[in-house]
């Protein structure tokens, strides 16, 4: 017999990059009281890595527990970024509705469309939360209508169509149900969520269901499931059986050692959880994503959606520079390896496959980003190695013809930098879907259809073209016939000549040629990339050349040489910028880019070969 547990709520916050979900649940956690009196709390308290704190993004999606009038609220903060879509998609079958974060200004972006597609498919009633109300140049009622217009845009049902909607700044911690009205605190929505979203229901007599929705992973205990009772309930030293929908022979016999519930930001050891409670299990090795817990006399997997396709990929190699092993700790391909793999126990949307040399792994991912945040954290940690440039992955159709992915891209730039744009992105094989005035007519909206390859390399040159001003967009959009090949970079590397120090006087003569990526007193060697020539092809540089003392003097020879300040590429231009003949060299404390061979004449003669 069903049941309703009145006393829990499960709600997912979902929304688009930098639209305010995380400081919504820092104030929903300091409203709720779990943080005493005084308490010294850092802002988007749930972003604990380091990468999300300095980039300001969500990458994992974190649970948190607060509690409202005797009712437990369990509220899941998502990542708002595409690459990271699997995070959101799966974390859905944990809740039984979601908060849908919009910018007062922005309003619906295309992670706001993507995050609410997956929500309405799952038949999950929607909160609308329009967000940073006291920006001033919000305009909240035109907002309301573009939601709107994108709820009847993916077949929303008439019940979630009626959906409430919230006002809220979450900066200054206030909501209230009117526009034009500030509230004084969160109660408007705590009180929202309390009416709106269904408490979870389940059959608690029936045999124990947990679905596994997300891994963590800890160097003490291993991997963390953690996902929701569906039916039953779940003890600790229970034997259960671990199956999945979409692998029916799977079926593993195991005993659940620890059970974990979620207390504000902390877990709390339980002995028993019963239908509705979200639970953290360790103890288990083998539990992955999809993974459903059930009772020996009741094994019944609950279908569980695949994990969207990874669209891009890098291979990660072994440095062998001449300055290799100089900065890592961790350099040899037994290390890269077991970190890949290790990578796979938290990731879902990762792939990592081993290839015909034992030198080199191919990684799989969502988006650049996704792929430069795993290459982040390894650098941090003490790992060197060398990442080859992005490339797509292609499918074969029905008929055995090549398709690509394919992106959306939305960029908003102001209105006298759009021709550029356009411009650039045709180069790229982007098509102009649509095009519109905002902000007075100050800026203009651009939608394009894009193969994602054309836009490798593609946000430095945006940035410039539009001083900026400009903000890109993307998010996957399928697979589509081949668009034809695309020339990726027109300007040449300046590369160095000779192994040594980079010497102020050789770098005086070299950056004639071009813009320099390297100071004085850099370590460079044969084949490393010091800068970019405004020409097409490669030019080689001496950048070690010392200047020859004579007893000859001019009027001029002793005076300073002036020399340009380089410019300093951070990992993602590094990525953007790189060529399908070079590599980007990764240590904790260097990014070089360089020529994959290193020798002149052997690349003079590849490169022969390959026009040939």
């Amino acid at each position: 017999m069903k049941q309703k547990r009145e006393e829990i709520r499960n709600v997912a916050i979902i929304a688009h990059v930098d639209h305010g979900k995380t400081t919504l649940v820092d104030e929903l956690l300091k409203q709720s009281g779990v943080f005493r009196a005084g308490q010294d709390v850092a802002e988007r308290v749930m972003d604990s890595n380091d990468i999300e704190r300095e980039r300001g993004i969500t990458i994992l999606s974190k649970n948190t527990a607060v509690m409202y009038k005797n009712t437990k609220i369990n509220i899941i903060d998502t990542p708002g970024h595409a690459d990271f879509g699997g995070e959101v998609e799966r974390v859905l079958k944990m809740v039984n509705g979601v908060i849908l974060v919009v910018d007062a200004f922005e309003g619906a972006m295309p992670q706001t469309k993507f995050v609410l597609r997956k929500a309405l498919e799952l038949k999950l009633p929607v909160i609308v939360c329009i967000n940073k109300i006291d920006r001033p140049e919000a305009r909240p009622e035109e907002v309301v209508d573009e939601v709107l217009e994108l709820f009847l845009e993916l077949d929303a049902d008439d019940a979630q169509l009626d959906c409430p909607f919230v006002f809220t700044s979450a900066r200054s911690g206030i909501a209230s149900m009117d526009a034009h009205e500030f509230g004084v605190n969160m109660e408007p929505l705590f009180e929202t969520i309390l009416d709106y979203i269904p408490a979870p229901e389940g059959d608690p007599d029936a045999g124990t269901q947990v679905l596994i929705s997300t891994i963590d992973y800890n160097e003490y205990v291993g991997r963390i499931g953690v996902g929701k009772v569906d039916n039953g309930s779940i003890s600790v030293n229970q034997e259960v059986i671990i199956c999945n929908h979409h692998d029916p022979e799977k079926q593993i016999k195991v005993k659940v050692s620890k059970l974990y519930e979620f207390d504000g930001l902390n877990k709390v050891e339980v002995k028993e959880a019963g239908i509705g409670s979200i639970v953290a299990i360790s103890g288990i090795a083998d539990i992955r994503i999809g993974d459903t817990l059930c009772s020996p006399t009741n094994c019944i997997p609950i279908p569980f959606q695949k994990i969207s396709e990874p669209t891009i990929a890098m291979h990660f190699m072994v440095n062998d520079s001449p300055l290799a092993g100089q900065e890592g700790k961790y350099v040899t391909s037994r290390h890269i390896r077991d970190r890949l793999f290790r990578e796979l126990n938290t990731d879902v949307s990762l792939r990592v496959e081993e290839t015909d040399t034992t030198e080199c792994f191919k990684v799989s991912g969502r988006g650049e980003l996704h792929l430069s945040v795993l290459i982040e954290n390894m650098r941090r940690e003490g790992y060197e190695f060398a990442v080859s440039k992005a490339e797509v992955l292609y499918r074969l159709d029905e008929n055995g013809k090549r398709t690509e992915p394919m992106e959306l891209a939305y960029i908003d730039v102001p209105s006298e930098f759009s021709g550029a744009v356009i411009e650039k992105l045709g180069l790229r094989k982007g098509e102009l879907r649509n095009m519109g005035s905002i902000s007075g007519g100050t800026y203009t909206r651009l939608e394009f259809s894009i193969p994602s390859r054309g836009l490798i390399g593609y946000r430095g040159e945006f940035m410039t073209d539009t001083k900026g001003n400009g903000i890109m967009n993307t998010i996957f959009d399928g697979y589509a016939p081949y668009k034809g090949d695309i020339q990726y970079r027109k300007q040449g590397s300046l590369i160095a000549f000779e192994a040594g120090e980079a010497i102020t006087y050789g770098l005086f003569n070299a950056q004639e040629r071009g813009t320099l990526f390297i100071s004085p007193g850099e370590k460079v060697y044969a084949g490393m990339v010091v800068g970019q020539t405004g020409r097409s092809e490669d030019i080689e540089v001496n950048v070690c050349k010392k200047k020859q003392l004579t007893n000859t003097r001019s009027s001029s020879a002793d005076e300073a040489l002036r020399l340009v300040p380089p410019r300093i590429l951070s990992l993602e231009q590094s990525l953007d910028f790189i060529d399908t003949d070079e590599l980007l060299e990764v240590t904790p404390s260097h990014l070089r880019i360089r020529k994959k061979i290193l020798d002149p004449t052997l690349r003079k003669r590849a490169a022969m070969k390959g026009k040939n």
